[in-house]
């Protein structure tokens, strides 16, 4: 998002340890089948600081190394990392499914590596929530078949990128609606519901007062998600929230941070500014929500 996700965007941005069995509460399929680095609450802070410095230095040097980070500057860096982050979760996920390492993913080795083994008939009969997990391998399976393209059941690169990162291909568009629709319509009816979608954002104690930001989301519901004004997201409504048509998302995402950090309003980004805003850089995209700040510096 950023789009305001819910939980599905979450679906394109968490993770799910890709060995053994995934947790039925990981959220909605394919939020996780990479390997997760360190989390920054892990990072010795001057480490984490240190680097997001180098980070702030690649920016500029990425450019035109005047010593400023423009827009322009900022955008391609926020591009940069999102496509490397694509590349190093492929990676990590082709060493974990090619198993016989014939260069292919097959749906067999992915679904043995991620559940497990079983004999047909007998999937899930030694978990508790054997119901929850038959519902996640149905769901898994589906969008293999649509990423698999040339429908052989083995996946090349681009099929299990496609698999991994659906939002990246206009031709998984349509699952990616479906599995947003399956995530939020709690009542099945077809459409979510404003309550629905609050419901993913945000969960009332009792007698507890709603949050402004709810209030404020509530109205993005109105204003702008239902765009029929019917008082519900139909299937092209959600599209257009999740996948809006034409989104040069890095362009949003820098604009934002300039916006938020540019405290001269020059138009452009001085060291001392993004470092002095270095928390919400650390909440994007720009350092891909943290992960870089532990990175080593050539891996950036």
């Amino acid at each position: 998002m950023m789009w305001r996700p819910s939980l599905l965007l979450l679906l394109l941005l968490l993770r799910r340890g890709a060995q053994g069995k995934p947790s039925p509460d990981a959220g909605p399929h394919g939020q996780g089948r990479v390997h997760q680095a360190a989390p920054l609450s892990e990072a010795p802070h001057d480490d984490a600081h240190g680097n997001f410095q180098r980070i702030v230095d690649r920016m500029d040097r990425a450019g035109d190394g005047d010593g400023w980070v423009s827009l322009a500057e900022l955008r391609a860096w926020i591009a940069h990392t999102q496509q490397r982050h694509i590349r190093d979760s492929v990676t990590a996920a082709w060493n974990t499914y090619d198993t016989d390492r014939d260069g292919r993913v097959g749906w067999e080795e992915l679904r043995n590596a991620t559940y497990g083994h079983y004999e047909p008939g007998e999937e899930f009969h030694d978990v508790e929530d054997a119901e929850t997990y038959k519902k996640m391998l149905a769901r898994d399976e589906r969008r293999f078949r649509v990423a698999d393209q040339d429908g052989d059941s083995m996946a090349t690169r681009e099929e299990l990128t496609a698999f991994l990162h659906p939002e990246e291909f206009p031709h998984m568009r349509d699952i990616v609606i479906a599995e947003t629709l399956e995530d939020l319509d709690k009542n099945k009816d077809g459409y979510v519901q404003v309550d629905e979608y609050i419901a993913d954002l945000y969960s009332a104690e009792p007698g507890e007062e709603e949050p402004a930001w709810v209030q404020t989301e509530r109205e993005q519901f109105r204003d702008f998600r239902d765009l029929n004004k019917d008082g519900r997201l139909d299937g092209s409504e959600v599209g257009h929230w999740v996948l809006p048509p034409a989104q040069d998302q890095p362009l949003v995402e820098a604009n934002h941070l300039l916006h938020e950090s540019d405290t001269d309003k020059d138009g452009r980004l001085s060291k001392a500014e993004i470092l002095s805003n270095w928390n919400m850089f650390v909440g994007s995209q720009a350092t891909n929500y943290g992960e870089d700040l532990t990175r080593h510096h050539d891996e950036l």
